[in-house]
């Protein structure tokens, strides 16, 4: 069977206010590549400029009779706006248009309802879904009793679309209650991580920057990768052993956006929350995308939102076998370029980490008896250990290293420094 008969044919419509005119060819894009992503293939572009969005239309009258005429030589399915649409003209568009008009917003909560893996992931985007809902319940008769399938309408949202807004607002409640008891559990089990201090690492970047498939290599995981948007949504985290053997806990998280919905950065939040308990950030730039640089100050502002300016990063610059010829590094931060697919550039990323994460631990130089075989081997995997040597003459091994000051194995060691 040609797999061409399941894609909906798509129109995408943006009105250009801005002066950056690079930013806003690129969101258009953008668009292309996240309507790809939700199965739909573009069969036309409208472009407007415009000094501001129409109230009523978003583009101007004529621009509208244009999209019809397309609409209608073309058979779209769907019409995407590049911007987010109020009820209204959402609905004095649907008047004169016969597609189904769907949103930016829309399509990337479409894109994140078939990503979720987890029953956290499933309802934040259920409740980003709800929340972008709700104000556009009233009048949208018609537009909603079109909505029975295809991009826009996917998600666990779908069958409550018509429910009244009293059903909505309990369902709400209802998932804002079983997210609150999967943050606690969560904000539990980073308790734990804090007492048994672990050195951890989060992973942040634009969508399809090369995060999971860092990520996987790094840690032997089996996170889903792909050459997709939104590929990760559920954040997953793993052991990984740096090159002095000592191990760290790497998180996975959900990819950045330009103009990503308020509403899912709000579901997302306590997603996100495992990069403010991060002792360092892994910024993953894609160095072969000519907008890197949108894309790296899009995820600084994101970080900025969550407060997390004060923890060290690195920035990964990925995919160095395939460098945009206009790429130069920007990041004011320590920076490396890699592969992740090239085991040279991953050994060289751990030994980088490593050195950085020394850096916020504390020096030790201590002689352990040869009967302490406990503590020897929580050396080993728990600090980063330079030195192990055998003293003949005393029968004790002397070590040194750096560990993390507050994690219970800097007590024990007291007792034997040096």
């Amino acid at each position: 069977m040609n797999q061409e008969t399941s894609y909906e044919k798509v129109i995408i419509v943006g009105c250009q206010t801005t002066e950056d005119e690079l930013r806003y060819e690129y969101s258009m894009v953008e668009l292309e590549s996240l309507t790809e992503t939700a199965k739909g293939k573009v069969v036309a572009k409208l472009i407007q400029k415009r000094d501001r969005v129409h109230p009523s239309t978003y583009i101007g009258k004529g621009k509208v009779e244009e999209l019809r005429a397309l609409e209608e030589e073309l058979e779209a399915d769907l019409i995407i706006f590049n911007d987010e649409l109020s009820p209204s003209q959402v609905r004095n568009l649907s008047a004169h248009i016969d597609a189904r008009i769907i949103d930016r917003t829309q399509l990337i909560l479409d894109i994140f309802a078939t990503r979720a893996r987890s029953k956290e992931g499933k309802l934040q985007v259920e409740l980003a879904q709800l929340q972008y809902l709700l104000p556009r319940l009233g009048g949208q008769g018609t537009q909603l009793s079109r909505l029975g399938a295809g991009i826009g309408t996917r998600g666990p949202g779908e069958t409550k679309l018509e429910s009244d807004r009293r059903h909505i607002r309990r369902r709400i409640d209802d998932i804002k209650n079983q997210l609150s008891v999967i943050v606690q559990h969560r904000d539990r089990y980073r308790e734990r991580r804090k007492k048994n201090k672990t050195f951890q690492i989060a992973i942040v970047g634009y969508t399809n920057a090369g995060k999971s498939t860092l990520f996987n290599r790094l840690t032997e995981a089996d996170s889903f990768e792909e050459n997709q948007l939104f590929a990760t949504l559920d954040p997953m985290t793993r052991k990984v052993i740096l090159p002095s053997g000592f191990g760290a806990l790497l998180t996975d998280t959900v990819g950045f956006i330009q103009d990503l919905p308020t509403t899912l950065i709000a579901s997302f939040r306590s997603t996100l929350e495992e990069v403010s308990e991060a002792d360092l950030i892994l910024h993953v730039v894609d160095m072969s995308n000519e907008d890197y640089y949108q894309h790296e100050e899009t995820v600084h502002k994101l970080l900025e939102d969550l407060e997390v300016h004060q923890i060290p990063q690195l920035t990964v610059y990925n995919k160095r076998d395939l460098q945009h010829v206009d790429f130069v590094p920007t990041a004011k931060t320590e920076t490396i370029s890699i592969s992740a697919f090239d085991k040279e550039d991953r050994i060289h990323l751990k030994q980088k980490v490593e050195k950085l994460a020394i850096q916020s631990m504390e020096y030790y130089h201590v002689e352990v008896p040869s009967s302490e075989g406990k503590l020897l081997s929580q050396l080993k995997n728990e600090t980063i250990l330079r030195e192990l040597n055998f003293h003949e003459e005393k029968q004790v091994y002397v070590c040194k290293g750096y560990a993390l000051s507050d994690h219970q194995i800097y007590g024990q060691l007291k007792k034997y420094t040096v």
